[in-house]
C-alpha cells in the first residue's frame, strides 16, 4: 500500500504588524465536508455586505506578496513549454467492435497496454495533502480606505456584476472601466471573486488585468488563483498562471507545483501525464523542492496505471524511485513491484537491476507477490533462462490465487527460445488442463512457436482447434501460418489460408504481402498485379516499400520492363526505397528508355499532401517548433479506442512515410502503427507553423478561404469530426471567432449552412439536417473506403463520442461570446 507519509513543515509566518487574508481551502467535492460561502478570520459577512465597502478588519491588498520563503530568479536560457491538450483524443470518437477483427497489437502475452495490478487498488492520492501545503502570503489593502466615495460604489457595484456575465461581456465592462480603474482596484476585484468562490471570474480579471500597461505582476495573487484552478482542476488555467510566474523570472511555490501536478493527473486528458511527468521534474530541479511522498507515489501509480506505459516511463519511474531513496521517504511493496514490472517489459532487460530491486525488497522484509513473480518470469522469456523460470513457476504454482495464464505463455517462451518445441506443448497442454482452456495469447503464442519450427501438422492442428474455440482475433496465427508455407514453398496451402483469413478477418496488409509474394515466387504475375492493385485501391490495406519492391521484382525477373517502369514511377513519386540488387537491374532498364534517371531521394509534399495536411491541422493535428522557429515538426495522434482512427492512421502513417521521424517507422518483423508519431524536423513545414501555430497556439489562417477544398474537410472530418446519434455532422475547430467566421462564410458560398456553438476554447460548426447530406454529398468521394459505414449521416453504425461535445445544443448560448476578442476565457477543460 501506498501510505502517505505528511511531513509537517515547521514555518514562522513573516508578518510584520500586517493583516493578512487566510483563503479557505477548496473542496473539489462540494458534497463532502461542505464549507460555507466564505470565511474570514475576523468577522462573517452576508453576499449583501460584500456590496458596501469592506470594515476595518478586512485585509489589505496592494504591494507584492510576502512570501515565506526565497524566490531566486530563473536562469536566462530557461524556456518557457506551454502545455495543449491533445485535439485528436478529445474530438475523435470512440472506439467500435466490427464482427471482424481489427489489426492492432495481438501480442497479449507482452501485451503494453495491460496496467500494473497494484496489491492496494486504493493508494493515497496527493490531492490528500493540499491543505499542508506552503503558500505565499498575501496583503489586502480594505476598501474603505480608498478616499473616493466614487470608486468604492463603482469597485462595489463591479463585485456585483462581474460574476453574472460570461467572458465577452466581462471584458467589455472591464474596458470601459480602463479611465480609472488602478492595479489595486483590479487586485481586489480578483481577491473578491476567490473570496465568494467565483474563481473563474477571479481568473479572468486576472488575465484582464495583466494585459494592462499599469500592470505590476503580483506573485501572491498570481499564485492563489493558480492554486485555487488547480483545486477545481482546471488544469490548462492553472498551467497558464505558472506559466506567468516562469516568465516573471520566479519560481513558483511548492504549492503551485503540487496542486498543478494533481490536476494533471486527476484529468482524463491525453497528454496529461507527460505535462505532470514534466512538472514534476521541475519541481525538484529548478524550485529545489521535496514534494512529498503521496505525490510521489500518486505519479508512480499514474505511470504505471496508464496503458501503453510498460516501455516508455521507465526512466521516469527510475527517477522517482532515485527520489525517494534520496529523500529518506518510505518505499512501499508497490514501488518495487511496479520498478521491476516496468524492467521486464524493456526490449534489453537489465537483469542485473532486476535483482538488485529484489534484494532491495529481501531486505526491506517484503514477500514478493504474485505480480513481481510473474514479472521475473516474463524476464526470463526474453532471455530463455529456463533455471530461473523454472524455479519462479514454482513460487508462482504455491502463492495464493494459483497461476496466471499469462504465466503458462511465458514458461512456452522460455523452452521455445532454447529449442524445446515439445515442451512448450506440452506446457500450452497443461494450461488447458489446469485453467480449463487455453488463452488467446497461448493459442497465439504456441502456434507461433510451432510455425517457426515448421512443424506443420501440429501448427495447423492448433489452428483448427483455435478456430473451433470461437477465440479471436485470429488473424496473427494466420500470418504465422502463411510465412511458414511460403518458406517451405507451400503455395497452394498459402492461398487457400489466405482465402480462409479474408472471410474471417479484417483485411491486413501483412498477410497481403505475405501473399503477394507467394504469386511472384510461383510466377504468377497476373494474379500478383490483380492483388497488388486491390491492395493500392483499399486505403485500409494500402502498399508499401516491401510491396512495391515484391512486384517490381516479379516484372524485371519477368521482362516485363514497361510495367516494370510503371512500379519505379510509383516508388519514385511514393519516396520508397529500392532495394539495392533491383536498382541495378532497373539502372539498365532505365538507360534504354530514359535519358535522366529519376531519384527518390527529394523530400516535397505533394499537392495531395498538403491539401491532407490542411485538413489534418484544422482537425487539430499540432506543429512543434525549435526555439528560432527554423525547423518544425508535425505530431499526429490518434484514439487508441477508436476503430475510425485506428483505420485512419495507417492510411496517414503511409501517406506522409517518407516524412516519418525514424522513432515512428515499423521495425522489421512488426507492421504495428503506434498511435503517436511524428515526421521529422524540418524547414518545409515553415509556411504551415506560420499559418497555423504562429505563437505556438492554434490559429486559423486568413487565408483559409482558399484551401477549404472538398479534399480538406473530408480529412478534416475523419480526424476532428464526428456523426452524432441523430446523423448531424459535428467538426471540431480552435482559433479565433473571427477566423471561425470566416470559416462559416465560405463554407456558406459552397452552400454549406452550418451553426456553431463554443465550449471554451473549441467552437464546433454543425451541419444539421438536410446540410449534412450536402455536406457528405461533397467529400464522399475523399472519404476512405471502411470509414464511410461510420461516418455517413443516416447510418446507425456510428461511432458516439463521449467527449464534452455529446452534450452539445445549438439552441442554446455558447458558453463564451463569439464576438469577445479576447481568448483568455478558454480553457480545454470548461
Amino acid at each position: 500500500m501506498l501510505v502517505n507519509i505528511v511531513q509537517e513543515l515547521s514555518l514562522s509566518p513573516t508578518s510584520n504588524s500586517i493583516i493578512i487574508t487566510n483563503f479557505p481551502s477548496l473542496n473539489p467535492n462540494p458534497s463532502i465536508n461542505p464549507m460555507p460561502m466564505r470565511t474570514y478570520p475576523f468577522s462573517s459577512f452576508s453576499f449583501l455586505s460584500l456590496l458596501r465597502p469592506l470594515s476595518h478588519t478586512q485585509v489589505r491588498f496592494l504591494r507584492p506578496l510576502l512570501i515565506p520563503h526565497s524566490t531566486p530568479p530563473l536562469p536566462p536560457a530557461f524556456s518557457r513549454h506551454r502545455f495543449f491538450a491533445s485535439p485528436a483524443f478529445s474530438a475523435s470518437p470512440v472506439g467500435f467492435v466490427g464482427e471482424k477483427e481489427g489489426e492492432e497489437n495481438w501480442d497479449f502475452a507482452n501485451n503494453e497496454n495491460e496496467a500494473f495490478a497494484f496489491e492496494d487498488s486504493d493508494g493515497v492520492f496527493a490531492g490528500n495533502d493540499m491543505k499542508h501545503l506552503v503558500a505565499p502570503e498575501m496583503e489586502v489593502k480594505e476598501l474603505e480606505e480608498l478616499p473616493e466615495q466614487w470608486r468604492r460604489s463603482k469597485l462595489a457595484w463591479l463585485c456585483k456584476e462581474l460574476p453574472a456575465h460570461k467572458a465577452g461581456t466581462l471584458v467589455r465592462i472591464l474596458n470601459a472601466q480602463r479611465k480609472w480603474m488602478s492595479q489595486e482596484d483590479a487586485t481586489y476585484l480578483a481577491v473578491h471573486c476567490m473570496r465568494i468562490r467565483e474563481n473563474e471570474t477571479g481568473f479572468r480579471v486576472y488575465k484582464w488585468m495583466m494585459q494592462q500597461h499599469w500592470c505590476r505582476f503580483d506573485f501572491a495573487l498570481a499564485t492563489k488563483l493558480a492554486d485555487y484552478m488547480g483545486k477545481e482542476r482546471k488544469f490548462a488555467k492553472c498551467r497558464e498562471i505558472f506559466d506567468d510566474i516562469i516568465n516573471q523570472g520566479r519560481v513558483p511555490s511548492e504549492s503551485t507545483f503540487h496542486i498543478l501536478i494533481v490536476a494533471y493527473l486527476s484529468a482524463p486528458v491525453q497528454g496529461c501525464l507527460d505535462e505532470a511527468c514534466s512538472i514534476y521534474n521541475r519541481m525538484i530541479q529548478l524550485g529545489g523542492y521535496q514534494p512529498h511522498l503521496s505525490l510521489h507515489n500518486s505519479l508512480f501509480r499514474a505511470l504505471l496505471s496508464k496503458p501503453g506505459s510498460s516501455k516508455y516511463y521507465i526512466k521516469q519511474a527510475e527517477f522517482i524511485f532515485h527520489n525517494l531513496e534520496t529523500c529518506g521517504l518510505e518505499i512501499q511493496k508497490d514501488i518495487y513491484g511496479g520498478l521491476i514490472w516496468l524492467h521486464s517489459y524493456q526490449d534489453t532487460v537489465d537483469r542485473e537491476r532486476i535483482e538488485s530491486l529484489r534484494k532491495m525488497m529481501r531486505e526491506a522484509g517484503m514477500e514478493e507477490g504474485r505480480e513481481v513473480l510473474l514479472s521475473i518470469l516474463r524476464a526470463c522469456s526474453k532471455e530463455g533462462d529456463v533455471k530461473e523460470a523454472e524455479r519462479t513457476w514454482i513460487e508462482l504454482r504455491d502463492s495464493d490465487g494459483g497461476i496466471p495464464s499469462q504465466a503458462f505463455v511465458y514458461k512456452m517462451e522460455v523452452y521455445a527460445k532454447v529449442g524445446e518445441i515439445m515442451t512448450s506443448l506440452e506446457v500450452f497442454r497443461e494450461m488447458q488442463k489446469y485453467l480449463g482452456s487455453a488463452s488467446v495469447a497461448a493459442y497465439h503464442k504456441i502456434i507461433e512457436v510451432l510455425c517457426k519450427s515448421q512443424q506443420v501438422d501440429l501448427a495447423e492442428s492448433l489452428m483448427k482447434e483455435f478456430i473451433e474455440s470461437g477465440k479471436k482475433p485470429l488473424m496473427p496465427s494466420y500470418i504465422e501460418l502463411t510465412d511458414m508455407y511460403l518458406h517451405l514453398n507451400l503455395h497452394d496451402k498459402l492461398e487457400s489460408t489466405f482465402l480462409e483469413c479474408l472471410e474471417k478477418c479484417r483485411p491486413n496488409r501483412t498477410i497481403y504481402n505475405i501473399y503477394l509474394n507467394s504469386l511472384v515466387k510461383v510466377g504468377n504475375l497476373g494474379k500478383a498485379e490483380e492483388i497488388f492493385n486491390q491492395m493500392l485501391g483499399n486505403a485500409t490495406i494500402g502498399v508499401n516499400a516491401k510491396s512495391c519492391n515484391t512486384i517490381l521484382d516479379g516484372y524485371l525477373s519477368s521482362g516485363d520492363f514497361l510495367k516494370a517502369e510503371k512500379i519505379y514511377d510509383l516508388m519514385c513519386q511514393k519516396k520508397y526505397e529500392i532495394e539495392s540488387p533491383l536498382m541495378e537491374k532497373l539502372d539498365y532498364v532505365l538507360s534504354l528508355s530514359r535519358k535522366v534517371v529519376k531519384r527518390p531521394v527529394s523530400l516535397k509534399l505533394s499537392k495531395e499532401q498538403r491539401e491532407i495536411l490542411v485538413g489534418l491541422l484544422l482537425g487539430g493535428v499540432r506543429i512543434e517548433s525549435d526555439g528560432e522557429r527554423k525547423n518544425h515538426m508535425i505530431r499526429f495522434e490518434f484514439n487508441q479506442s477508436s476503430v475510425t482512427h485506428s483505420i485512419l492512421k495507417r492510411h496517414i502513417h503511409d501517406q506522409y512515410h517518407e516524412w516519418l521521424h525514424p522513432s515512428s517507422k515499423p521495425t522489421a518483423g512488426n507492421d504495428n502503427i503506434p498511435h503517436k508519431f511524428s515526421t521529422i524536423s524540418h524547414s518545409y513545414f515553415g509556411f504551415y507553423a506560420d499559418q497555423f501555430w504562429p505563437s505556438g497556439r492554434p490559429v486559423i489562417p486568413k487565408l483559409i478561404h482558399r484551401w477549404l477544398s472538398p479534399l480538406v474537410l473530408a480529412y478534416w472530418y475523419m480526424y476532428g469530426g464526428y456523426r452524432t446519434s441523430s446523423g448531424d455532422i459535428l467538426l471540431k475547430l480552435k482559433g479565433s471567432p473571427e477566423g471561425v467566421e470566416k470559416v462559416v462564410k465560405t463554407l456558406k458560398a459552397k452552400s454549406l449552412n452550418c451553426r456553431v456553438k463554443r465550449k471554451g476554447r473549441v467552437f464546433w460548426l454543425g451541419f444539421m439536417g438536410s446540410n449534412s447530406m450536402w455536406f457528405w454529398k461533397l467529400v464522399e468521394p475523399h472519404i476512405l473506403d471502411d470509414l464511410k459505414d461510420f461516418l455517413k449521416p443516416g447510418n446507425d453504425t456510428g461511432e458516439g463520442y463521449a467527449g464534452e461535445s455529446q452534450d452539445i445544443n445549438f439552441d442554446s448560448a455558447s458558453d463564451s461570446d463569439e464576438r469577445a476578442t479576447s481568448d483568455y476565457s478558454e480553457d480545454d477543460n470548461p
